[in-house]
């Protein structure tokens, strides 16, 4: 699982640069579309859904295949079931995009976020889907779609990612979620041993300016609730003196999985000089 999902989002931001053709306009479009299928589907808004499958859509579903008459009454179905009860409804929420296009062609992949209520606690459950679209008419038609859950190593991939972005950021709110409050860290640059409050500390002080912030090299195991996974993080922006600065950082990051979540419980990084 985690050598496959690694390798399948290299391959996707590599075939968008081989195909030249997708902007980032063209991408966030797509995301729209995207997006308004996903509200359209929980809303059952049948003449919606309609105008957005192709005639000969096929999902892979992971109990059989399902048509486009299939999948809407199932997405209208499903939203009658969450307004008979509004209160126990779960929600869902679409990230971590990765699209390809050419002009009538295009991909989208992105992780799934469903909060639900289990034994009246919310928890997020996760799942991946990618989705194959043609243009015609003019009109972006969804002809072709797979997904399914999302294992623990491509979880713990993905709040990698989710990091480095809150990193970036100086989201001080995803540390304080995400990190344990048993958390210890060591510097890379200093070696010194951070508690979950020192290291917040010092994310909400940076003087570093920060403008990218990529972790490659990922690898994840993971062994009942305990994971591990290992990377290269790398750094561009400028110091706290205001100096261009460009750091490689290899690290491991340690994971325990408590009443259902995972959470960051050690992390050390060493520079790569």
């Amino acid at each position: 699982m985690k050598r496959i999902l690694a390798t399948t989002l290299l391959i996707l931001s590599a075939t968008s640069v081989a195909f030249g053709q997708c902007s980032e306009a063209d991408k966030q479009k797509l995301m729209a579309f995207d997006k308004a299928w996903g509200e359209g589907g929980r809303r059952g808004d049948k003449a919606f859904l309609q105008n957005v499958y192709a005639d000969e859509y096929t999902n892979m579903a992971p109990a059989g295949t399902l048509t486009k008459t299939q999948a809407i009454e199932n997405a209208v179905r499903d939203a009658d079931r969450r307004k008979a009860n509004q209160q126990n409804a779960d929600s869902v929420s679409h990230d971590s995009y990765v699209i390809t296009c050419t002009p009538n062609t295009a991909t989208i992949t992105h992780r799934n976020v469903i909060t639900a209520k289990v034994d009246g606690k919310e928890q997020n459950l996760y799942t991946r889907s990618v989705h194959f679209l043609e243009k015609r008419g003019g009109e972006w038609k969804v002809v072709s779609d797979a997904g399914g859950p999302l294992g623990d190593a491509g979880q713990l991939l993905y709040m990698e990612m989710d990091w480095s972005d809150a990193d970036k950021k100086g989201d001080v709110a995803w540390f304080e979620r995400n990190f344990a409050d048993d958390f210890y860290g060591v510097s890379s640059l200093t070696g010194k041993l951070n508690t979950k409050a020192e290291e917040v500390a010092e994310i909400k002080n940076r003087k570093e300016v920060i403008d990218s912030a990529v972790s490659s090299d990922m690898e994840a195991r993971v062994e009942g609730n305990t994971g591990i996974v290992t990377g290269v993080y790398r750094l561009t922006g400028r110091d706290d003196k205001g100096q261009p600065m460009d750091r490689r950082i290899r690290y491991t990051d340690v994971y325990v999985k408590r009443d259902g979540r995972w959470l960051v419980v050690a992390s050390q990084g060493t520079l790569i000089k």
